[in-house]
This record gives structure tokens, sequence and C-alpha cells, in this order.
């Protein structure tokens, strides 16, 4: 059903893609937009028990998208360093495939919340009123992972080998 990657040395192991999807702090999901445009979106997200949450508005396009086709994908990319002098690009990124899920049930909506709270402003005061009073503004959605891929530069993969 997913493509299989066309650069296999290029590939991240398991472990390496689920580091950089946990310690990154913006993504970019991709959904399903109007009219068959792709719609894509950067976003703040937690990755939680191998999926990703992340809070969207009760209304708008990212809504809207979801609701119509619930097949997304979210990209994290974790090194981007240009080097000129080699024409290239030193990079480490992720993509997920799965099924995004608007959270009903409000227990389970406050948990997702709550860990993407602390993880952006871990231990900072007031974290809590402020997920009760947006509580009811918003939605949590759940990103179930059916497919991840990391990739990194050839460089990189390189260097690494080479320290080994």
């Amino acid at each position: 059903m997913f493509r299989e990657m066309r650069r296999k040395k290029q590939l991240l192991s398991a472990e390496e893609s689920i580091e950089i999807l946990n310690s990154g702090t913006s993504g970019v999901l991709g959904v399903y937009g109007n009219d068959g445009y792709p719609y894509t979106v950067p976003l703040s997200y937690i990755y939680h028990n191998s999926k990703l949450y992340f809070h969207i508005a009760k209304e708008g396009h990212k809504l809207d998208a979801i609701k119509n086709c619930d097949k997304v994908s979210f990209c994290v990319i974790s090194k981007d360093e240009i080097v000129p002098q080699e024409f290239t690009t030193y990079f480490k990124s992720v993509i997920v495939f799965g099924r995004a899920r608007i959270i009903e049930d409000d227990n389970e909506k406050m948990r997702a919340i709550t860990l993407l709270g602390e993880k952006y402003s871990p231990n900072v005061p007031g974290l809590s009123n402020e997920i009760e009073q947006s509580f009811n503004r918003l939605h949590m959605i759940e990103l179930n992972i059916e497919h991840m891929t990391g990739k990194a530069a050839i460089e990189l993969i390189r260097k690494k080998e080479d320290s080994e």
C-alpha cells in the first residue's frame, strides 16, 4: 500500500525516526483539501504511545478536510543545514501517514491536550487554567500512524558509518 523509499541507504531506523518525532517542535500536516488540492499547514504536536496529537479550531480548513477524508500525512524536519560548498543540504526528516480522528471523549481529550501543553510549557504556572479556558474552543486530533519513513542526507549516513 505504501511505497518503499527509493534511496534505501538513506533510510533511518524506526528508533531514529521516533527520536525525531519526540524531539521535534513543529511539523507540517498534509490533508486532502478543497477541490482535490493538497492543503498543508505547520503546527505543534506531541508524539505519545506511537500516535501524534495536535489541536485545531472548532471550525476551519483543517477540520473540514479531516471530516471529509481522514487520511493524512505529517512531516517533521529535524535538520536542515545548507552546505553551499558541497552543493547540498544535510537534512533529517520523518514523514508519517495515517488516519486522523477527532477525539470526542472529554477525558481522552483532556489527557491529549495536557500532554501537548506539558511538552511546550513544562512546569509553567497557569497551564491547567489555560487548558481549562481553551478546552471548549478546540478539538484535539489523534493521528494513528500507519506508515513512517525517516530519511537523512547521504553525507550524514556516510559520516555515521565512518565513525562506527
